[in-house]
């Protein structure tokens, strides 16, 4: 069959057009909003972070916060450079130390309680040997500050973001062509012009001393600033020193402070890590011992010491009898954020003493998490017990009871008897500062064990049957800080400083155990005493009070006699 010309050959037919598919559209048209709102989502994203982290830093670095520092009013701030820094004033030199982390702290220290500035120098070397707390302390202000930045930032983020979305797509419209006219250059320019005015950038503040010696940098090793006159413990060779006409006087005082500093740490932990090695008794599987510590009066040396006795017994909640400051003023926080550190991880119950005067110490026991025993407070105890606590009277922080005003010392017992026998539950322990609080509701038959301390002088164990014919115990312990008088700050305790163990099973305390610390380091272990409460026979009762003249109770035969009421208004040595 013959092919037709070209010329003959039909038309070839068109390519048929492709229909449109309405679906296949529609997909490409939601992929496209979702590709659409996912990059915005991206930029409105990073937008937000980028204004919530600059103004986090902003708000970070320009933060303070004012609390007690190493018992001074004091001032913290964080930097950015690295370095611990701390201002004691005019007359010591500035510390400073690298933290090798890129967020520093600047304390500067303010008014505070103290005869002279040995006295200073003394404390800070002394707080300096046991520093964990205020370094704690120090570090939770830092890291509040920081919570407190980056949320203020992250809202801050939040309103260009908001914005953007409020406004909406045709009103950002409008403004864009509004702002590339000359109007809005007009309005951008009348805005940064008022800012400028408000902020005024060309007047600066006075340089400062401060600024000035940051500027001249004039740091040196401490080793350099004392000019090799004594041998540093490798804890403080890291120290620098800002040096100048004044506080190059001050180099003795710094001398002197590093002598006490090696002194306290030096003995304290020694006694520590001896005190964890002590043969004590270990309670049973059925019982719970609790640390017993009283009339601390400002000695934080002893604090890890007391930790280390009460793990050595096997201790899980600890009893603070009170007096742990020398007048309850907010310089001596230190001593109170030192137990705390000590015992944190315990249970804790505390009662204030005479000394803590006003309602500092025991608010902010409380505020650290301590059970408050303060006006007749009944819980549940160690082991299941029932306890109770008083503040003491002579304290002015108790102020009232059941919103009665000025109850004295006699007053205060009595309501404290009525409370305890009224109970519903017998009362295991009755804890108190001074033991003779609880005397007529042990004579009343209505507590099992008394424990207080302020007379600095071990008592007792001792049994008394009350008028109902139940038994119980007074007992009062020597003073934990090694105090003499009202303050037991030093390179090492000035008396004896005693710890107690008190044993509970089945809730009731059925032991106790006191450990001695001397002033020559040597700790005095006494017997595992149980407490029996079927007799009170002087001749079979294994817990009658040790003879006075046994020279391991604190003090000795030279002990002063522990009176019967230590309720006189004007005693002021306990």
């Amino acid at each position: 069959m013959s092919t037709p010309p070209p010329d003959q050959q039909p038309d070839p037919q068109p390519e048929p057009t492709p229909q449109p598919d309405p679906a296949r559209e529609r997909r490409l048209r939601t992929v496209g909003r979702h590709a659409g709102r996912l990059v915005t989502g991206l930029v409105l994203l990073a937008v937000w972070a980028v204004v919530a982290v600059t103004v986090s830093l902003l708000l970070f670095v320009n933060s303070s916060r004012e609390s007690v520092v190493a018992g001074h009013d004091a001032v913290v701030r964080p930097t950015l450079d690295g370095f611990a820094v701390v201002r004691p004033g005019a007359v010591l030199p500035d510390l400073r130390m690298d933290l090798d982390s890129p967020v520093g702290v600047e304390v500067a220290l303010g008014k505070t309680e103290a005869t002279s500035t040995e006295e200073l120098v003394q404390r800070y070397a002394f707080i300096a040997s046991q520093p964990d707390a205020q370094i704690d302390k120090v570090s939770d202000l830092v890291v509040d500050m920081a919570l407190a930045a980056a949320l203020r930032g992250a809202v801050a983020g939040l309103v260009p973001v908001g914005l953007w979305l409020l406004v909406g797509q045709g009103r950002r419209r409008y403004l864009l062509r509004r702002g590339v006219s000359w109007q809005g250059a007009a309005t951008v320019a009348a805005l940064v012009a008022a800012g400028v005015l408000i902020v005024q950038p060309w007047q600066g503040d006075p340089l400062t001393t401060t600024q000035a010696q940051d500027d001249a940098d004039d740091w040196q090793s401490l080793d350099s600033f004392l000019e090799g006159a004594v041998t540093l413990p490798a804890e403080v060779a890291g120290i620098e020193v800002r040096s100048d006409v004044t506080t190059v006087q001050s180099r003795r005082l710094v001398e002197s402070a590093i002598s006490t500093y090696e002194q306290s740490q030096t003995f304290y932990s020694e006694a520590a890590e001896e005190a964890a090695d002590l043969e004590l008794r270990q309670p049973e599987e059925d019982e719970t011992v609790v640390v017993l510590v009283s009339d601390r009066h400002d000695n934080i040396g002893m604090d890890p010491v007391a930790r280390a006795i009460g793990d050595a017994g096997g201790a899980t909640a600890v009893y603070n009898a009170g007096d742990d400051t020398s007048s309850g003023q907010p310089w001596e926080a230190f001593s109170l954020d030192s137990v705390n550190d000590a015992f944190s991880d315990l249970d804790r119950y505390s009662v204030v003493g005479n000394h803590d005067h006003g309602s500092f110490v025991g608010d902010y026991l409380g505020d650290l998490g301590w059970t408050r025993l303060a006006e007749g407070d009944i819980v549940e105890g160690p082991g299941g017990s029932v306890l109770m606590g008083v503040d003491d009277p002579r304290s002015s922080g108790l102020g009232n009871w059941r919103d009665e005003p000025g109850l004295s010392f006699d007053e205060v017992r009595d309501r404290i008897t009525e409370a305890s026998c009224e109970a519903d539950e017998r009362i295991a322990t009755l804890l108190v500062h001074d033991a003779a609080l609880g005397r007529d509701a042990l004579a009343e038959g209505c507590v099992d064990l008394v424990i207080g301390g302020h007379i600095h002088v071990r008592s007792g164990p001792t049994a008394v049957e009350g008028e109902n014919g139940e038994v119980g115990y007074t007992y009062t312990s020597g003073t934990t800080g090694g105090a003499a008088y009202a303050i037991a700050v030093g390179s090492k305790p000035r008396r004896p400083a005693e710890t107690t163990l008190i044993t509970y099973r089945d809730g009731r305390p059925v032991g106790m155990q006191w450990v001695v610390l001397q002033t020559n380091g040597r700790f005095d272990v006494g017997e595992y005493q149980p407490l029996d409460y079927a007799t009170t026979d002087p001749e079979a009762d294994p817990t009658a009070p040790a003879d006075p003249d046994d020279p391991t109770i604190p003090g000795g035969s030279d002990a002063p006699e522990a009176p019967e009421d230590t309720a006189g208004p004007e005693d002021d040595q306990g």
